[in-house]
């Protein structure tokens, strides 16, 4: 599955977010939790991902008793290649932006950078 340029913010932020930990199981929740999207953004956006070869995924083993399994996903080799990719084109946007605007970068959403005055 090729990566489309114009794919969505909140599918770049699931990327980058897996690949923090490119080999560990996730679930869903804690993606929703470190990335700050709804589930009703983030399980299609996953569903996506897997549907696509750049996800495993599977369910849960032994949950602690009185709660249901949960479905884990976690990068396929293609898709930490694909989230790194994503994550040096943001980084390259980023520096753009801060070339541009004399260097004046802060913190933006979620520990992104972002450039002051834009």
């Amino acid at each position: 599955m090729a990566f489309k340029p114009n794919s969505s913010p909140q599918t770049r932020a699931v990327l980058e977010d897996l690949l923090a930990d490119p080999g560990g199981w996730r679930h869903g929740y804690d993606i929703a939790l470190r990335t700050g999207l709804a589930s009703g953004t983030l399980y299609p956006i996953l569903g996506r991902l897997s549907d696509g070869g750049l996800l495993e995924t599977r369910w849960e083993d032994d949950p602690p008793e009185g709660r249901p399994r949960r479905h884990l996903y976690r990068l396929t080799a293609e898709g930490a290649v694909l989230a790194a990719a994503v994550a040096e084109q943001a980084a390259a946007v980023a520096r753009q932006a801060a070339a541009s605007s004399g260097g004046r970068v802060r913190a933006g959403r979620r520990g992104r950078p972002a450039v002051e005055g834009a």
